[in-house]
C-alpha cells in the first residue's frame, strides 16, 4: 500500500516520502497515529507544511548531535567494579553502566548508544565507541576500577590518622 509519510520515521522514510508499506502497518500503526496520510491531491498539500517543520526538527537535532559529539570527545570515564586479585570482575560492566558513568558526567547517551563488543570483564582501560545517530560516532576511555573495600577505606582512615599525628606533634613543639 502507497502511503505518504507526515514525519521522519526511521528506517522507512523522511516526511514527505511517498512509501510502500504492508498494508497492516499503514491500517493500523501508521494512519491511526498521524504519521502517514493516504496519497492525493488535497494530502499532498498538508505535508508540504509537514515537511518544512520536519527538515527544521532535523536541522536542530544535527546541530545538537554535532555539539554532544564535541562534547563527548576526548570524554574519560572510571567505573569502580567489583574484582579478584587477578583483576577479573565478579560481574561485568556492560553499556548500561556506561550509560550511567557518561550520564552522571553530565552527557546525555543512553545504553542502546554505546557499541561494545562484548562486556568487560577485567580491570582494564577500554575504549568504547559511542553512536548518537546515523554520521554522529565518537570515542570515550572507560576506564575500569577496583572497587574500594572496607579493609581499603580502613586502611586509608589510619594512613590519614598517621599523617595528622606528626602534623600535631610538630605544630606542639613549635608553640
Amino acid at each position: 500500500m502507497k502511503i505518504l509519510l507526515r514525519k521522519d520515521i526511521p528506517k522507512l522514510g523522511l516526511a514527505g516520502d511517498m512509501v510502500d508499506v504492508r498494508e497492516g502497518l499503514a491500517r493500523n500503526y501508521l494512519l491511526p497515529h498521524h504519521l502517514a496520510l493516504e496519497p492525493s491531491k488535497a494530502n499532498l498539500k498538508k505535508v508540504e507544511d509537514d515537511k518544512r517543520v520536519a527538515a527544521e526538527e532535523r536541522a536542530r537535532r544535527h546541530e545538537f548531535l554535532k555539539r554532544e559529539i564535541e562534547r563527548l570527545t576526548g570524554v574519560e570515564v572510571h567505573i569502580s567494579a567489583a574484582a579478584n586479585d587477578e583483576g577479573q570482575l565478579y560481574g561485568s560492566v556492560t553499556a548500561r553502566e556506561i550509560s550511567r558513568a557518561l550520564i552522571a558526567d553530565g552527557h546525555s547517551v543512553q545504553p542502546d548508544q554505546i557499541k561494545l563488543d562484548e562486556p568487560i570483564k577485567h580491570l582494564d582501560t577500554k575504549t568504547v565507541k559511542v553512536s548518537l545517530g546515523d554520521d554522529y560516532h565518537t570515542e570515550v576511555k572507560v576506564w575500569i576500577v577496583r572497587e574500594k573495600t572496607a579493609a581499603d577505606i580502613a586502611a586509608e582512615k589510619e594512613a590519614a590518622a598517621a599523617e595528622k599525628s606528626p602534623e600535631a606533634s610538630d605544630a606542639a613543639a613549635t608553640a
